[in-house]
């Protein structure tokens, strides 16, 4: 979950640039906020109208990865309001990515034809041949290059393909994220002072991952581990608010979060705590916020919540 500005304008950017599908959208009148779900779908997969009771239902039943976007209302008439991006020293959240059969050629064609901004180009920096743009709020989107054609078999040319989040300790997190949030380690690299770990949803006893289902990447530069006093921001503290969480869908949240608890993790929020009730949100080793969230929801809309 990024939180954003302006959804005219957030909504835009990833809709006209990356082809993302807009899935479905909610509104909280009392809350003043809204949320904004959109994924990367195939152009012949049918999706119902965002804003209705088929599009919630679709939703809360999805089998990909959306890129949820939350508008807190007026923040858009305010000219001095900004969310934090991340990547200043210590900040866990890194960026978002696309996958993409030629880099040089969405990155010019994003940036030549469609006007959008850029941290880092293909040929500049260090690493060659990937890219970073920016979105209306800065944050940081990510230009890389897939390992298979994407749209030769029916893939958008712009596909999402990765969150990446900076860990302290890469056994705490793989721990945490294979053992009990039912991922996969698909793939790793490791260098002289870093080291990448790309965890993916796949099935069970499988390694390769559908070249639509999107990573979470873990950054883990090497000696955090071992620095009592080192910690990253997680995105929800006063003036570094940006990024807000990543969740996953459950069979059973309350099994979830007792199995979670058992294992000594902990509730930033219990599913019966607050006005929401039957979700919840634990924390990672790293206190990222972990949104766990019933599959098909609680009820024939697929509200994955209830009230009392």
């Amino acid at each position: 979950m990024l939180r954003i500005r302006d959804p005219r304008q957030s909504l835009a950017y990833y809709q006209d640039n990356y082809g993302m599908r807009l899935l479905d959208k909610i509104h909280f009148p009392d809350a003043k906020f809204s949320l904004y779900f959109l994924a990367t779908i195939k152009d012949n997969e049918p999706t119902p109208e965002p804003g209705t009771l088929a599009a919630s239902k679709y939703l809360w039943s999805f089998e990909g990865t959306t890129l949820e976007l939350t508008h807190n209302w007026g923040s858009e008439d305010d000219t001095s309001s900004c969310y934090h991006p991340g990547n200043d020293p210590g900040d866990g959240f890194g960026h978002i990515a696309f996958a993409c059969d030629d880099v040089y050629k969405a990155s010019h064609e994003l940036e030549i034809e469609n006007s959008v901004r850029f941290k880092k180009r293909p040929d500049e920096g260090r690493m060659k041949g990937l890219a970073f743009a920016y979105d209306p709020d800065k944050y940081w989107v990510e230009i890389v290059k897939n390992s298979e054609p994407l749209e030769a078999k029916g893939y958008k040319k712009l596909t999402l393909a990765q969150t990446m989040l900076r860990v302290k300790d890469a056994k705490k997190s793989l721990d945490f994220y294979t053992k009990y949030m039912g991922m996969t380690l698909v793939r790793e690299k490791h260098f002289d002072d870093f080291s990448l770990y790309f965890l993916a949803m796949v099935g069970e006893g499988e390694t390769d991952k559908d070249p639509g289902n999107p990573v979470l990447e873990l950054t883990h530069n090497h000696g955090t581990e071992s620095d009592d006093s080192f910690h990253h921001t997680n995105g929800n503290e006063e003036n570094k608010k940006g990024f807000g969480h990543i969740g996953f869908l459950v069979d059973d949240v309350y099994e979830k979060c007792k199995e979670l608890e058992e294992a000594g993790y902990k509730m930033q929020k219990a599913p019966d705590g607050g006005r929401m009730k039957g979700l919840a949100f634990a924390l990672d080793p790293d206190g990222y916020w972990v949104e766990i969230i019933k599959r098909g929801g609680y009820d024939d809309a697929g509200t994955p919540y209830f009230t009392q």
